[in-house]
């Protein structure tokens, strides 16, 4: 392996989660990517739905693998315009209000203007309301303070803000010298950062591939379909790349690359998983098998599609997913250099 720099990933990654992409409005991401492997002349196709499908040949165009990141995030939408001037939001995708309690956030328009804002309980002011701790955050109480003189729905309205436009959240990327990485969205953006520097690699360098090899960037993940279709015929092992989820009873932590055994979907193939830690083990890559008991990934769900496959996942271990997430450069080396081993390896029979 000639060492993939994690720190090219991490660069990639901060220029990924700093793109707004909520799931049904990211095409400015998949132009990032598609922009990003154009340069690398690598082959490129996006599907009806918006996801890009990179393919690189292989020695065996008769057997294919497919690799599976996602680019869409959490965010929400605008569900009412308040008599206020505020905004009232319906969520997109599977997070509880409380972790977006003053966050900044970005409203899009159809036009496509853009105005700033803070989602922010109702009842904020302590000065004001005696149960500002104690109300329920939810979308009766939580609200889009807009960063505009407005004071009632005609006036937002004016601005060309409707029901229906985006709200993504700011990402606050950090990154640390001791190699923390702090952001919104590293769920998925840390996994598809990591794919376009393995084919980066793979192009540069050259690397012939045993199977004709389809990295699917898929753009619907959060919502549940990102990744059933578009799998060729010919595709036997399907790999999903997706966030180690951490906390009480999980193996996963923020420096190897966590092995998923069994999600809500049910176990993953087990001989294939057999074969990852195996490959992990040849090569040195510090592994954690672990089960996500309220997970799903885009490999569960080109299953439940009725794709005759062998599915696995694998990712970094993220800390606190879906709110105020945590990895280290660790945990994407170790991921990194396992999908390397893996694109060179024989699929499982």
């Amino acid at each position: 392996m000639t060492k993939i720099l994690v720190e090219d990933t991490i660069e990639l990654i901060k220029n990924l989660v700093s793109i707004p992409s909520p799931s049904g409005n990211t095409n400015e991401v998949i132009t990032y990517v598609e922009n990003f492997l154009a340069e690398l002349n690598v082959e490129t196709k996006r599907n009806r739905k918006g996801g890009l499908i990179a393919t690189i040949e292989g020695q065996n165009k008769k057997e294919h693998r497919m690799l599976t990141a996602h680019v869409d995030t959490l965010g929400a939408m605008v569900k009412e315009i308040k008599p206020n001037g505020r905004l009232k939001i319906d969520l997109i995708g599977g997070f509880k209000y409380n972790s977006i309690e003053g966050e900044y956030c970005q409203i899009q328009t159809s036009s496509g203007g853009v105005f700033t804002g803070t989602i922010l309980m109702h009842q904020t002011s302590v000065h004001v309301y005696k149960d500002a701790g104690k109300a329920e955050r939810n979308q009766d109480n939580m609200e889009v303070r807009i960063d505009e003189k407005v004071h009632n729905a005609d006036q937002v309205r004016g601005l060309g803000i409707e029901v229906g436009d985006f709200v993504s959240f700011d990402p606050r990327v950090q990154v640390l010298p001791n190699g923390f990485i702090k952001s919104r969205h590293l769920d998925d953006k840390a996994s598809v950062g990591i794919l376009l520097q393995l084919i980066r690699e793979i192009a540069t360098e050259k690397l012939e591939l045993p199977y004709t090899t389809h990295f699917l960037i898929s753009n619907n993940e959060e919502i549940g379909y990102g990744g059933n279709s578009n799998i060729t015929p010919e595709t036997v092992e399907y790999l999903a790349v997706d966030m180690g989820a951490m906390g009480d009873g999980q193996s996963t932590d923020e420096y190897t690359v966590s092995i998923c055994v069994k999600d809500a979907s049910g176990p993953y193939h087990y001989e294939f998983r057999k074969n990852l830690v195996k490959l992990a083990e040849e090569h040195a890559v510090g592994y954690k098998l672990d089960i996500y008991p309220y997970y799903g990934s885009d490999a569960s769900a080109a299953i439940r599609s009725g794709h005759d496959i062998v599915h696995g996942l694998i990712g970094p271990g993220i800390d606190s997913s879906h709110a105020f997430e945590r990895t280290h450069k660790d945990s994407i080396e170790n991921t990194t250099k396992l999908l390397y081993h893996y694109v060179q390896s024989n699929i499982v029979k």
